[in-house]
């Protein structure tokens, strides 16, 4: 039997593309591992958000983030997003403080800042009330929205201004809004206003410019504040809790001190000087 002769077997070569679209497989995955480690409290924040608002349908209004450990008072900063809130079963978990928004910018009053102002004061909650501060608009006409929604009374916290809006093309100009708020709230109610801002904002924008001004200050995913004790009072720790009551997420605060310095925060009898209790834990 006359066999021929086998011929080698040529290997053909992958083409360029497919080799190259490999390499740049693999350098997009080092990329990504190297974003995530860098960047994984933030994405797992967001996923956090993403399935909170995923689940929404499910919640029951019971469920319960546990209170941070080392402070003593408790509160809660609430809107609208909140929807209707049970205020008395919100009590009944160690919430002794509340600020609600009640104004944003030149026009909007938050839809349900009256039923919340209302209902917190009848559970026995010690209310205050913001305006989130827009830096494009005129920081005089801010204030007066806020003067004329918000019917703060002896007992009730100090007016707060949430500055953190990042949108406004000269820091200075925005500081100057800010001032003329700070400054027309305190003559309006006679009580000097609390300044609410989140690290970053403060740092990059704030710091140095309005210390005189007590500071509520949001620092997330931290065992406690970078700033010193020194400078601010309030602390929001999480904007995503749970508290019986609220149905979905809310902002979680603790106040740097006991009840009594909280209660020595409150708006005194006209004509009389509020007592501020020293600090204590």
């Amino acid at each position: 039997m006359n066999r021929r002769p086998s011929r080698p077997v040529s290997r053909r070569r992958a083409p360029a593309w497919r080799r190259y679209l490999g390499l740049l497989g693999l350098l997009v995955m080092l990329v990504g591992l190297a974003g995530y480690l860098r960047y994984q409290r933030q994405i797992h924040r967001y996923a956090r958000r993403y399935y909170a608002s995923f689940t929404l349908g499910s919640l029951t209004g019971r469920e319960k983030t546990p209170l941070l450990s080392g402070y003593s008072v408790h509160g809660i900063d609430v809107s609208a997003y909140q929807g209707t809130i049970d205020w008395k079963t919100v009590a009944e978990h160690r919430v002794r403080f509340a600020f609600i928004k009640a104004s944003e910018g030149i026009t909007l009053r938050d839809q349900r800042f009256r039923r919340n102002w209302r209902e917190a004061h009848r559970a026995g909650i010690y209310r205050g009330a913001y305006h989130y501060f827009q830096p494009n608009y005129d920081g005089a006409q801010q204030a007066n929205l806020f003067t004329r929604t918000v019917p703060l009374a002896v007992g009730d916290l100090p007016p707060v201004l949430d500055v953190e809006a990042p949108e406004f093309h000269d820091v200075a100009v925005m500081r100057r809004g800010v001032a003329t708020w700070l400054r027309l709230v305190e003559r309006h109610y006679g009580v000097r206003p609390i300044l609410y801002s989140n690290y970053s904002f403060y740092k990059r924008h704030l710091a140095g410019h309005f210390d005189e001004y007590p500071l509520w200050l949001a620092h997330y995913e931290v065992e406690t504040p970078v700033l010193p004790r020194d400078k601010w009072i309030i602390w929001q720790h999480s904007d995503e809790a749970y508290v019986p009551g609220i149905r979905g997420t809310v902002d979680f605060n603790v106040f740097q001190g006991n009840f009594d310095n909280l209660l020595a925060l409150r708006i005194p009898e006209a004509g009389k000087q509020a007592r501020r209790a020293p600090i204590n834990p």
